[in-house]
């Protein structure tokens, strides 16, 4: 199959897509109101809440959605075909992710800009709401912890990439000073930005950073310490200062990294290596229901309803805006993937070589084995149209880089406002303040973080995609009642949200008896309170759609008397 096909035709799928079913979902189940309030405009504060052009939020919500997720997942799951992977990173992010996506941004703007936890407690009930909020904290800490890793990981394996990446930050607050202090063009701003970035990438070639083991004499451990200072002052400082500038650029960066390959592939008609379908895989799980779980990011993601109910929400301008941003973002993280998909599948040079990277469940499933598929597989594609390779890889390694980086700090101010609600909940409210609900979320993922040796959150990531799938279904959940209560149809999200329920418990139930078997005690602990808190949650929509169906029948009652 020619990777060149494929992507032209998952393109198009995604235009009609979004201005088709997207258009329709929009206008049938959430019908937006440009006349209505935002909570940008209502509590405008110039720190969270800031009303914001909806291009510039796009790129702000992409590349907070994105991360390195996308990138990594499909890395993984083409070990069981190319052909699995594309169809649900197609269907999943049409059908389930943008939709999931949508509602949460429509439905928390409607409820003063709450996150999705507190949004579950008007819709479902309190015990839902601390149930969410649980769920959401867990996997922030995890998120955070694993994604510090990562990028200095990815720094220590690509140390041509430190230098633009931290190169990143002063030009961010720079364009954000011009734009909202000085009212300069936007889009001159960000594509100097751009091309300035560029150049940085083009120096970095030729200064590599070596971090000096400064911190119990490991690099890495120093690079960790380093990520979690900086995810404090940034989460921390202003959106407009460096959140949302940094994010806009990245988004720009990944069109033009996307473009690149997509030349790349229209000159050199790579044609994919890897087999349609690969069951046969030595230490894999079976692909159903692992494959859903797997690939979360690219076709729906729990992660994306914190961002859409925590940062993008205070920014958002006009809830007409919300399509694009939220059923959009998902299509354009959809489109990502299936690069990735590509680059794995098609950026080898031979199926020998793609067998050999794929051997087994354990060589392919390592953080250097997956980011290094997308590295190897992009800078390929660039290379075809006459980059030089080292300047195509450097591109690639900042390109993944930058997105975890997005990640990492949008997920830090996420998580303080998850702490900031359950202390508020809970009676300490001096906690829920900025500054300590900040520092409590960077300190308690720092500590994960460092146990063993910086891979601490290592430990637990085994949990993230069950975890996170999970999160997805219960946000399917909650919006489906909302649509209930509201007397909208439901078929278009109860359908996504009992399959992503029932994948998720049975890879959950698979992954509980692998842990008995290897008697890891803590893996056994954490997956049983999940299961736990999800038939719990479920229990609870169940007696709120009973409600909300007895709430129906005494008014037609009173309506017919």
């Amino acid at each position: 199959m020619n990777s060149l096909l494929i992507a032209i035709l998952t393109f198009i799928a995604y235009l009609i897509a979004y201005r088709l079913y997207g258009t329709f979902i929009s206008d049938r189940l959430f019908t937006p109101d440009p006349d209505s309030l935002t909570p940008a405009h209502e509590f405008k504060d110039d720190v969270d809440y800031v009303p914001t052009n909806k291009h510039v939020l796009f790129g702000h919500h992409f590349t907070s959605i994105a991360g390195a997720a996308p990138i990594v997942g499909p890395a993984i799951a083409v070990i069981w075909g190319w052909l699995p992977a594309l169809l649900w990173v197609i269907f999943g992010s049409i059908f389930m992710g943008a939709i999931h996506d949508l509602g949460t941004l429509i439905i928390s703007s409607r409820k003063k800009g709450k996150s999705i936890s507190e949004v579950t407690k008007d819709i479902i009930g309190t015990r839902a709401r601390y149930l969410f909020l649980i769920v959401m904290f867990f996997l922030y800490l995890m998120v955070i912890s694993v994604f510090a890793l990562v990028i200095a990981t990815l720094f220590m394996n690509y140390p041509e990439t430190v230098f633009p990446i931290w190169m990143e930050i002063p030009t961010a607050i720079l364009v954000g000073y011009l734009v909202y202090r000085k009212n300069a063009n936007i889009k001159v701003a960000s594509l100097s930005a751009l091309l300035s970035l560029y150049i940085f990438v083009f120096i970095g070639q030729y200064i590599p950073f070596q971090m000096p083991g400064i911190i119990m004499g490991s690099p890495l451990l120093t690079w960790v310490f380093v990520l979690f200072i900086y995810a404090f002052i940034a989460s921390l400082l202003p959106v407009w200062t460096l959140l949302q500038p940094r994010d806009f650029i990245n988004s720009h960066q990944l069109y033009v990294g996307m473009i690149l390959m997509f030349l790349g592939m229209l000159v050199a008609r790579p044609e994919i290596v890897a087999p349609a379908v690969n069951t046969d895989v030595v230490g894999a799980p079976n692909w159903i229901p692992f494959l859903f779980i797997t690939i979360a990011c690219g076709a729906i993601s729990g992660f994306h309803s914190g961002v859409a109910s925590g940062t993008t929400v205070k920014q958002l301008d006009n809830e007409k805006d919300a399509k694009m941003i939220g059923y959009g973002g998902m299509l354009a993280e959809g489109m990502l993937s299936i690069f990735a998909i590509l680059a794995a599948t098609a950026g080898f040079a031979s199926k020998a070589a793609w067998t050999e990277h794929y051997s087994s469940w354990s060589a392919a499933s390592g953080l250097g084995a997956k980011v290094g598929a997308f590295v190897e597989g992009a800078s390929t594609f660039i290379t075809s149209i006459g980059i030089p390779e080292g300047y195509a890889t450097a591109i690639a390694g900042v390109l993944i880089v930058s997105f975890a980086g997005t990640t990492l700090d949008s997920a830090t101010r996420i998580q303080s406002y998850i702490i900031g609600e359950l202390a508020e909940g809970m009676g300490f409210k001096k906690l829920s303040k900025r500054l300590p609900s900040t520092l409590i979320a960077v300190a308690t993922a720092f500590i994960l973080a460092t146990i063993n040796g910086g891979k601490g959150g290592l430990i637990l990531w085994p949990l993230f995609g069950t975890t996170n799938q999970l999160l997805a279904g219960l946000t399917l959940l909650a919006i489906t009642v909302y649509l209930y209560k509201a007397k909208k149809p439901i078929l278009y999200t109860i359908i996504p949200m009992i399959f992503l329920l029932v994948m998720t418990s049975w890879a959950m139930v698979i992954n509980i008896q692998n842990y008995l078997s290897n008697q890891n005690i803590i893996l056994i602990a954490f997956s049983i309170c999940i299961l736990i808190l999800e038939l719990w949650m479920i229990a609870e929509a169940i007696i709120a759609f009973r409600l909300a169906k007895n709430e129906k029948l005494a008014s037609s009652e009173v309506i017919n008397s």
